[in-house]
This record gives structure tokens, C-alpha cells and sequence, in this order.
């Protein structure tokens, strides 16, 4: 069982290691960290745990507060990344490698325990969100920002399912973070005070469906290993083609200019006392 886990953390930095998923963190999501932050209530002194945090999206906006903030993710080109990003802001905070699944962190360690689409690719989920309780403290907060199943990353991936290599076994769908009931019977009674609420964001970065479908095989891990899974049947490419160019149009909010709907949940809660 450990050498199969071990097969499956080497995919999946691998696959996380292909494109440039800062770039596009960058230029299509920079405000999902901004809102995370803000709704989990981060404030200079508080100690601060981002999983899962790739380049940093949330946990250089958390060290901005004046936070003490650890940036952690298994993937080490994306801690690089965010490293350099961090420098260019002025922001100052530890990029530690690790697993979401075994975090080396003592019990209680964090004020506040963060992910901002980012825990939902570990693929044992209830064992990811163990986890991120056990580096809680009692009455601490934690914050959460995941796509939904039905909003449009949820039905890309959906899309891309078919053509994508099998998951590793007892692995979950990403975007079930992004269902309240989900998420709840993750955290269960060890939590309190909770708060979900279903969001949009507009993404203005493509100027039609075609770009954003080419955009997503440059620059995306997930979506680059589905196309090389397929390179070798053109008719499988095509296909996946024109599934994310569909998808693409059908969640057009505008098209002057051309927006697309992406649906996200934010989820706030407290540890509850030991």
C-alpha cells in the first residue's frame, strides 16, 4: 500500500509540475485568494496554515495581513514559483513540501487552516480533511474555497473524464469539495459556526471558447496529461475538442466581452473545542 501511495504522490506532482499553473492562477483566479482570506478573517499575528496552497494564491495574500504563514503543496516547482511571486510582493513566509494527507505539522499547530482550490485534488479526502482539523487549534478557523460539481471546472472535469487516465484506487472527484453536504460530513461535529455560500466568479481572460479550450491545454496539469493520454487517437482529441468548447459556450456570461461563469464554494468554520 505504501509503495502504491508513493506511485500516486509522484503522479500527481507530475502531473501539477506540467504547463504553468502559476501563470494561470495568476492571470485567470488572482481574487479567489484575496476572498478567502478576507472571509476566513486572517489578521497580522495569526499563525497560518495554506494546503495544497500551489504558487500561493492565499497565502501571500494571508502574510500581507502581517499573518505567520506556511505555504505548503507536494509539488515543488509550484512553491519556486510562488517563492519568486512572494519576493515580488513584498510578502514574507515558509514554502514547506507536503502531502495534504499527512501534514507535518503538530496537533493544533494554526489559528487558521486555509485551501483555495487546492485540498480538493488530494484524492482521499476524508483523510485530507483529518488532517487539516488535527493542525487546527481548538476554536480555530478553517476556510475553504473549492469549484462545485455543477459549476463550470466541476463539468470540466467531467468532460475530461472519459479521455483522462483511470484515478488512482479509492480516489474521489475533485469537485465534490464543492458540495456543502459533501464538506460537512468531512468536517462533521468537529466543527462549528458554519457558513457555505455558492459564488461566482467572471473570468475575462479568453476572447472566445476556443481560447479558453487551447489556454487550458497549455497552461493546465490536469488537462495536459488527459490530451497526452489520448495523443495517439486523433478521434479522442478531436473529441475532447469540442467538449470543452462546448462547455466553454455554454456557461458564457457575456459575450462584450466575452466572460465565462465559474462556480465556486466558500466555506467557513471554527474546530470545535476538544
Amino acid at each position: 500500500m505504501g509503495e502504491l501511495n508513493d506511485k500516486v504522490k509522484a503522479g500527481h506532482r507530475k502531473t501539477w509540475a506540467l504547463g504553468d499553473y502559476p501563470a494561470l492562477a495568476a492571470d485567470v483566479i488572482p481574487e479567489l485568494g484575496r476572498v478567502l482570506v478576507q472571509a476566513s478573517g486572517v489578521k497580522s499575528g495569526d499563525r497560518v496554515l495554506d494546503v495544497a496552497a500551489g504558487s500561493g494564491n492565499a497565502a501571500i495574500n494571508a502574510a500581507l495581513t502581517g499573518a505567520d504563514v506556511v505555504a505548503s503543496d507536494l509539488t515543488p516547482e509550484l512553491l519556486e514559483a510562488g517563492r519568486k511571486e512572494a519576493a515580488r510582493r513584498g510578502a514574507t513566509l515558509e514554502w514547506r513540501e507536503a502531502d495534504a494527507e499527512a501534514l507535518p505539522f503538530g496537533d493544533g499547530e494554526f489559528d487558521v487552516v486555509l485551501s483555495c482550490v487546492g485540498i480538493m485534488f488530494a484524492p482521499h479526502h476524508q483523510t485530507a480533511a483529518d488532517e487539516s482539523l488535527r493542525v487546527c487549534r481548538p476554536g480555530g478557523t478553517i476556510g475553504l474555497l473549492n469549484w462545485t460539481p455543477e459549476g463550470f471546472i466541476g463539468q470540466m472535469f467531467a468532460a475530461m473524464r472519459p479521455y483522462a487516465p483511470p484515478p488512482p484506487p479509492g480516489a474521489q472527484p475533485p469537485p465534490l469539495w464543492g458540495s456543502p453536504d459533501h464538506v460537512q460530513s468531512l468536517l462533521s461535529d468537529r466543527v462549528t459556526d458554519v457558513t457555505t455560500e455558492r459564488r461566482m466568479l467572471q473570468v475575462d481572460a479568453f476572447a472566445k471558447p476556443e481560447d479558453f479550450r487551447d489556454y487550458f491545454k497549455a497552461y493546465y496539469g490536469p488537462t495536459i496529461a488527459t490530451y497526452r493520454h489520448i495523443a495517439e487517437d486523433p478521434e479522442k482529441v478531436l473529441a475532447l475538442d469540442q467538449a470543452l468548447t462546448t462547455l466553454a459556450q455554454d456557461h458564457v456570461q457575456s459575450t462584450s466581452p466575452f466572460t465565462l461563469n465559474w462556480e465556486y464554494l466558500l466555506l467557513t468554520a471554527h474546530r470545535a473545542p476538544n
